[in-house]
This record gives C-alpha cells, sequence and structure tokens, in this order.
C-alpha cells in the first residue's frame, strides 16, 4: 500500500513545473509504481492558453477547482471546464485548455507517464518507459502475503 500525500511531493522531482511556465503537476503514482496508470493533481495557471495532442496516453481529468474553456482542435466545439467536471480524451484528440480561473484538476493517464514529461513543440508528451527493475520489498512482501 502507497499512502502519500500532496504536499510531500511540493519541491521534489514528483513536482513538475512546465517548460512553458503555463503550469505545474505533482505526479503522484508514476509508472514506477507498476500498476498500469499515472495520477496527477494539476494547476494550469489563469490568463494562459496550453494546447496539447496526447498522441500516445488517453487521458481522464476531473476539475477540482477554478474554470477553462476545452476546445477540440477536430470538432472546433468547446466546453467550459468547472469544478464537477470530467473529460476523457480516449480518442488522442488535440485540444486547447483556455484558462480563465487558476483550474486546479487531477489527471489519470494510460499508459502511465514516467514523471519526465513535458510537452514538446507538437503539444504531445513522449513516450516514456521506466526500465525493468529488481524486484522491491512491496514486492517481496505481497509474495509473501500470496504464500
Amino acid at each position: 500500500m502507497i499512502v502519500r500525500s500532496f504536499d510531500e511531493l511540493e519541491n521534489t522531482e514528483r513536482h513538475v513545473k512546465a517548460a512553458s511556465g503555463t503550469w505545474e503537476s505533482k505526479r503522484i503514482v508514476l509508472a514506477r509504481e507498476r500498476v498500469g496508470f499515472s495520477l496527477h493533481e494539476t494547476v494550469l495557471y489563469a490568463g494562459t492558453e496550453t494546447s496539447m495532442w496526447y498522441a500516445h496516453h488517453v487521458e481522464a481529468v476531473v476539475c477540482t477547482e477554478g474554470e477553462a474553456e476545452l476546445t477540440d482542435h477536430e470538432t472546433g466545439l468547446t466546453h467550459t471546464i468547472v469544478p464537477g467536471t470530467m473529460y476523457l480524451l480516449d480518442g488522442h484528440e488535440r485540444h486547447t485548455l483556455k484558462v480563465k480561473r487558476d483550474f486546479r484538476c487531477l489527471c489519470v493517464f494510460n499508459p502511465p507517464v514516467t514523471g519526465r514529461e513535458d510537452h514538446d513543440e507538437n503539444g504531445v508528451y513522449p513516450l516514456l518507459t521506466e526500465p525493468e527493475s529488481e524486484p522491491t520489498d512491496a514486492d517481496a512482501d505481497a509474495a509473501g502475503d500470496a504464500a
């Protein structure tokens, strides 16, 4: 079992700040946990616009604070995203978030990210993977529990 507070991630390698200066993200669960998804708390800043395209990932987003306009580049449709709203990028849609008020959200990615990703010039996260690793103490404990 893993228990982790958002506060303990502050200013660690799991606290990623975009080179663009438009967002920051606390990477709560990453590929190294080997659970098949990653979980992030991300804040996009008011007055910014971020264009993204997750060509290699599916992302689900739940807004917990703030307001943004989400535009789907393929359809041209725009949606207002406020707390309690979810959107799912299940078709690798190119999209833009235009942030009206600091926009805090929880994001789930599949495949999971490693924590090193930032958007490239096309708004894409590269598909990075974690190397295969030796079994951890947690793996050994789980194997013992199964016996």
